[in-house]
């Protein structure tokens, strides 16, 4: 195999390597665009009405909002919550649920990745739904 050969299939792999990370950073942003819009116009006002639900019914909840994440918390126990985040680190960026729950001394945690909900369609309407 000849050097120029070599150079060649080198500079065609640089160049697909950069086209690759060029992509994945397009798609890492418009997943963010679309899940703060989710979070503002669907996530945060549901989760709202929820605590105050249940506040209603006596069992008290804090919502927050943690770098741009939605956490409901218990205030009974702050190790107790529920808590979505958008996750862009891997190939596909993904909505992530977390579950934390404390029972005596043990400390339980559950986390769920959800890929469809990035898939909404910008504005949100009345009515839409989120697959």
């Amino acid at each position: 195999m000849e050097v120029s050969e070599v150079r060649r299939q080198l500079r065609h792999a640089i160049d697909r390597a950069k086209a690759r990370a060029q992509q994945k950073r397009q798609t890492a942003a418009d997943a963010e665009r679309a899940y703060v819009a989710f979070l503002e116009q669907v996530a945060t006002p549901t989760i709202r009405m929820l605590a105050n639900a249940l506040k209603a019914e006596g069992y008290l909840f804090t919502v927050s909002t943690p770098s741009g994440g939605l956490r409901l918390a218990s205030d009974r126990g702050r190790d107790d919550y529920i808590e979505l985040a958008l996750d862009v680190r891997g190939d596909t960026p993904t909505v992530v649920g977390r579950v934390r729950y404390t029972r005596g001394s043990r400390t339980l945690e559950e986390e769920r990745r959800r890929e469809r909900v990035l898939r909404v369609r910008l504005p949100f309407r009345r009515g839409a739904t989120i697959s």
